[in-house]
């Protein structure tokens, strides 16, 4: 199938707007012959929903596939994500600005880039995500495990997030956060970051390839209340020294010891934080 057949500037290969109580449900496979719309699309969108369930689906295309996201959210929230399988070349699921009341448990995650917070804040914009909850997932061969992105210049906040009981098997960066986030080869510095506090893991055990733990964030607004309890994150092959955990401007709690020691993150609160304006909050 040529993607040109369906007219220029079309992102959407099946579309549905402006439905209330909509019900997709039933067995069936949908061959979307990928490769020609990759550089367009994720699987399945949700952009400003409110009630959105989406259970016993399996979405498979190679690790390869660009931007194929397996499920991407924003602007939506009350949204439940369970028993699914998610294999793509791009985040497993992306949860965007907007965001709010979100509760995934029960996937199988992998190929793909794992499960996103973001990127949020790009080009300057206000990102807002609160009270989300990512539970027992599987996570095999994926670049990365649970991660949080943001770009610099961007404001809003990431808050009260919870990701427990994630199992992980050759997983390149097991859990990240990055508020350094660039998608290109150069980005520009800047002060203003989208804030991100209250992120509490939980029980994430498995082995990685690269490294553990990667919190890199920002100076003049630093991550607040990490909370790490039951960390359990091995080498693939035990003989190889690989990356040891990473901590920038990250301060938090470790709530028992940690395989390998969290030794980089910082205990308590910042002596000084920047004060959010209210163009900056959520």
């Amino acid at each position: 199938m040529n993607s040109n057949a369906w007219g220029k500037g079309l992102l959407q290969w099946l579309e549905f707007s402006k439905l209330v109580e909509i019900t997709i449900q039933g067995k069936g496979t949908i061959d979307g012959s990928g490769s020609v719309w990759w550089q367009d699309n994720c699987h399945l969108k949700f952009d400003n929903c409110i009630g959105v369930m989406v259970h016993h689906i399996r979405v498979s295309s190679p690790g390869d596939s660009p931007n194929t996201d397996g499920v991407h959210l924003q602007n939506s929230r009350d949204v439940l994500i369970h028993s699914s399988t998610l294999g793509c070349g791009d985040d497993c699921i992306s949860i965007q600005t907007g965001c709010t009341n979100v509760y995934i448990h029960d996937v199988n995650c992998g190929p793909g880039h794992g499960i996103s917070i973001g990127s949020l804040g790009r080009y300057n914009t206000r990102a807002c995500v609160s009270n989300i909850t990512v539970k027992n997932v599987n996570m095999h061969n994926t670049m990365t495990g649970v991660r949080i992105k943001t770009w610099q210049g961007g404001s809003g906040s990431v808050s009260g997030i919870m990701f427990s009981d994630i199992q992980l098997t050759e997983v390149q960066f097991p859990i990240v956060i990055d508020q350094f986030y660039c998608d290109k080869s150069t980005c520009k510095n800047q002060s203003s970051a989208v804030s991100v506090s209250g992120i509490n893991y939980q029980r994430i055990k498995g082995t990685y390839t690269v490294k553990p733990v990667h919190f890199a964030c920002s100076d003049n607004l630093p991550c607040i209340d990490i909370s790490l309890t039951s960390i359990e994150l091995k080498p693939l092959q035990e003989k190889y020294h690989l990356y040891d955990p990473f901590c920038w401007a990250t301060y938090g709690e470790l709530n028992t010891p940690t395989t390998p020691p969290i030794e980089c993150l910082q205990i308590g609160k910042p002596t000084s934080n920047r004060p959010q304006t209210d163009h900056d909050t959520c």
